[in-house]
């Protein structure tokens, strides 16, 4: 080819798409459109009859599928999304609302019957199904106008949504659980006080609680769709309690609290539903006595301590598995305020599970300290703290004492929090052993040439100086605020905030000051006299004195709360300052 031939030279066109390659597109969608039919068949035999069904045989019709539509066609389709849209494009207001609602109530009442008239022919009821399907998809434009819930309410919406938990088919139940999650999400539920008032007070008489877990028996989580309806049932439970509180201990005792615990058990790959359900538990369990106990009754402290057991020897492989850890870990030390469970925790051999973590150091070194702490803590922990010490806990605990691990990325607790609950745990022991146990743990104080008692001190003047800098902050406020007139309703406010400044102080380092000194009293009234003049010695050293620890512990005993009964805390308040007198 010379150079002429070659410049005048032109590519072949393209070839155009084949007629064969539209008919398969059509025929795609032909399929798409069987195996929506398919999918909302649920029983075996229903789906051994929809998958009978056949494709209807094309027509020569579909021979013109290639050609370009014209005007008329155009302006039909154009009509038909238009008319397909209306509700959604539509302003939502009240007679929108209601035809919507009277829509679904007709076509929910059509695939009932049809249902019962045809229970053995899916092909029959499986239209009215998809129909009622789409409809449930349309009621969440409401969710957007929280103003109109009291008129779905009064047009009695709800006690219809909810007997559609029990359809027969699962798909239809799992529409239903999208659709109530929507409607109760705590953003939305506080844009209209009224709206939201309504809707709860209504589900919470139709016992949405027992509904939602009797629905929640009958998924099977290999389903993905029912996956996603298990995580939303869980998410209407978290708005429930977020808006009323008071929800926990009716939504436990309706069967919820025994769910989750069958859930955490069920032997699968950790997955997200697995990290809501124990984060659903934590909620549960914080606030609420009675699901404290129901939790006990329920063999549930086993059931924990079964599933932190994997943790003894292995990290969590994810950040959600470490939150989960984490979860099942405060679901522990929130079940150990029930007295009851702590007998539990001990016959469950909790503590072994507890001493072999710390001793692995693990991720689950962190939650097993505030377990412990929760364990041995109060007058119920006696027989715990002398346990621990008979199954050679001190020398687990001790080491973490005098050495307080570095922290990383992946360590939860901070150096604060972590001498914090070691040295707890070393303060409860101290209250509770008796005998031998205590001995031995007095011992400890005057090993390697008192070097516990040289850490006490330290620890004491390290948190002595931030409840300074704290009490330093709290008095520069309170000269900015003397600028005001003292009234009757001033002096009010003011012991309301010395109360908060009192709380300041303990999160500011003075409750792990109290400890330490409570420790020092203990040690120097029970051990031999070299720990006193070691004690002495630093605080000389140091500018120290033991008028600021008798000061200390007595405002201590002067503030040990509501814990525990008010014969052990009369007991517990003399104890100190009789200490303290002989300190």
């Amino acid at each position: 080819m010379d150079i002429g031939e070659f410049l005048s030279y032109k590519p072949p066109n393209t070839p155009k798409r084949t007629q064969d390659d539209e008919l398969e597109e059509e025929d795609d969608n032909e399929f798409e459109r069987q195996r929506k039919i398919r999918k909302l068949a649920k029983s075996r035999k229903e789906k051994e009859l929809a998958s009978k069904l056949k494709p209807p045989p094309k027509t020569s019709d579909e021979q013109e599928l290639d050609r370009p539509i014209t005007e008329e066609e155009r302006e039909k389709i154009l009509k038909f999304v238009e008319s397909s849209e209306d509700v959604e494009g539509e302003v939502l207001d009240d007679s929108t609302l209601k035809r919507m609602i009277l829509l679904f109530e007709k076509r929910a009442l059509k695939n009932q019957e049809m249902r019962i008239k045809f229970p053995d022919i899916p092909e029959k009821f499986m239209e009215s199904e998809v129909e009622l399907h789409e409809t449930i998809q349309e009621l969440h434009a409401v969710a957007t106008v929280p103003d109109l819930y009291p008129i779905m309410v009064e047009l009695q919406a709800v006690p219809s949504m909810l007997e559609l938990l029990a359809h027969e088919n699962t798909d239809v139940a799992v529409a239903v659980v999208d659709l109530l999650q929507e409607l109760t999400d705590v953003d939305i539920l506080n844009e209209s006080e009224e709206g939201a008032d309504v809707l709860i007070e209504t589900l919470l008489d139709q016992q949405i609680c027992a509904l939602l877990v009797q629905n929640l028996e009958r998924m099977d989580e290999n389903v993905k769709e029912e996956v996603e309806g298990v995580h939303n049932t869980l998410a209407i439970f978290e708005n429930l309690i977020e808006f009323r509180p008071d929800v926990c201990s009716d939504a436990a005792k309706q069967g919820l609290l025994q769910w989750l615990l069958r859930r955490l058990r069920v032997k699968m790959p950790f997955d997200g539903n697995k990290l809501y359900a124990s984060e659903i538990l934590s909620i549960l369990l914080q606030n609420s006595p009675e699901n404290r106990q129901l939790l006990g009754d329920l063999e549930g402290i086993d059931v924990l301590l079964q599933q932190l057991a994997f943790y003894k020897r292995h990290d969590p492989s994810s950040n959600e598995e470490n939150e989960m850890m984490e979860n099942l870990f405060n679901c522990l030390c929130s079940s150990l305020m029930h007295a009851p469970n702590r007998e539990r925790f001990l016959r469950g051999e909790g503590l072994q599970l507890m001493n072999l973590m710390l001793r692995e150091k693990k991720l689950s070194r962190n939650g097993s300290l505030k377990v412990l702490d929760h364990a041995m803590s109060g007058p119920d922990g006696k027989e715990n703290c002398n346990k621990f010490v008979d199954i050679l806990g001190l020398r687990t605990i001790f080491p973490l004492f005098m050495k307080t691990p570095k922290r990383n990325r992946k360590r939860i607790l901070t150096t604060e929090e972590h001498e914090e609950h070691v040295v707890s745990i070393i303060s409860s022991m101290l209250r509770n052993c008796r005998g031998p146990q205590r001995q031995r743990l007095l011992n400890k104080f005057t090993e390697n040439d008192h070097e516990k008692v040289d850490r006490l001190m330290e620890l004491h003047f390290k948190y002595l100086e931030k409840v300074e800098e704290v009490d330093l902050t709290i008095d520069r406020e309170r000269r900015v605020e003397d600028v005001c007139d003292v009234t009757q309703d001033a002096e009010e406010e003011t012991e309301e905030e010395e109360e908060v400044n009192y709380l300041r102080r303990l999160e500011g380092g003075l409750f792990t000051t109290q400890l330490v000194d409570y420790i020092l009293l203990e040690v120097c009234h029970g051990g031999p006299s070299s720990i006193k003049q070691r004690i002495t010695q630093i605080l000389n050293l140091r500018g120290g004195s033991f008028k600021t620890i008798r000061h200390v512990m007595r405002e201590y005993a002067g503030n040990l709360g509501d814990a525990g009964d008010t014969e052990w805390r009369d007991l517990e308040q003399q104890h100190i300052l009789q200490l303290v007198d002989k300190f």
